[in-house]
């Protein structure tokens, strides 16, 4: 179980490297007026988003091996799971949502500001830390 619970870290923390990265290439492709470096950017973010999407199955697949498997969080006192869980289907939401933001400045239908951006980079920290909390705590 330990192997797993290793993996799992991992390929969580670096998914949220991609989480956290490619919001942060939205707030520079908002910002550019250059085609070239637009270009470049968007080749960037198009292979970052590929990377991080791969990273966040087994993640998740893992995660589900602990919880199902080995019945991590289950049982009485555990509504810490079901609290992170949800968080966890806000971020897999939140990472769709960094998919079609991509989708809008590949056809340059991008109508939000650098500013919307930088506000929207920070959405996985909250979930990093709201997951973080009720693992470690495990506060109900």
């Amino acid at each position: 179980m330990l192997w797993i619970k290793a993996l799992h870290i991992v390929f969580v923390a670096s998914w949220f490297a991609g989480l956290f990265y490619l919001p942060r290439i939205f707030v520079n492709l908002a910002m550019e007026t250059d085609a070239t470096a637009t270009t470049r950017l968007l080749l960037m973010a198009r292979k970052l988003y590929r990377f991080m999407s791969l990273l966040a199955i087994p993640a998740v697949l893992l995660g589900l091996w602990l919880w199902l498997g080995y019945g991590i969080g289950k049982g009485p006192g555990n509504g810490w799971l079901h609290a992170k869980l949800a968080i966890v289907v806000l971020l897999i939401g939140y990472h769709h949502a960094c998919g079609s933001l991509l989708k809008k400045f590949e056809n340059g239908r991008n109508a939000r500001s650098h500013t919307w951006y930088r506000w929207f980079n920070e959405v996985p920290v909250l979930g990093l830390l709201a997951v973080t909390i009720l693992v470690v705590v495990k506060p109900f």
